[in-house]
């Protein structure tokens, strides 16, 4: 499985400093919110034609990697 890194990118001149996919103006969130709206891969790639499969995998293992974290219970 690659690693996220090599398709998310940050840039603080594009999009906020938001993370993008591959430097485009496609933020991961957008990704992200049509995955949540229930769309299928194959409906964002039809709806975004820039984007790869591997666009979306990427962003779905960067969104995991941002809220895999121990809790420490007290």
């Amino acid at each position: 499985m690659p690693d996220w890194r090599e398709r998310i990118t940050f840039n603080p001149k594009q999009c906020g400093g938001r993370p993008c996919i591959r430097g485009m103006r496609i933020r991961v969130v957008d990704v992200l919110d049509l995955l949540a709206a229930g769309l299928s891969t194959q409906e964002i790639l039809a709806e975004m034609p820039d984007l790869e499969a591997e666009d979306i995998e990427a962003a779905i293992r960067y969104a995991r990697s941002r809220v895999d974290h121990p809790v420490i219970a007290t």
